[in-house]
């Protein structure tokens, strides 16, 4: 009878191991999927910094002229 009730607790202990193992790495995996995916959205949404545009003449018998309409600055060359 002791020998039964020894292999009783010895399972019981292992059922306890494996299902506090098996919850960890659940919620590790879960952390980790969601950290991964806050990190992926915030890398496809940063703005990116805008990048001057140089402007040159084409002809120099052309005068360039630049002008601002309001919504932004027009060059014509």
């Amino acid at each position: 009878m002791q020998n039964l009730r020894v292999f009783g607790l010895v399972g019981l202990g292992v059922v306890a191991l494996m299902s506090t193992a098996v919850l960890t790495v659940s919620i590790t995996l879960i952390a980790g999927a969601i950290l991964s995916a806050t990190l992926a959205f915030r890398m496809l949404t940063l703005r990116q910094k805008p990048v001057p545009v140089h402007a040159r003449r084409r002809d120099e018998a052309k005068p360039m002229r630049v002008w601002n309409d309001g919504r932004g600055t027009i060059i014509d060359m």
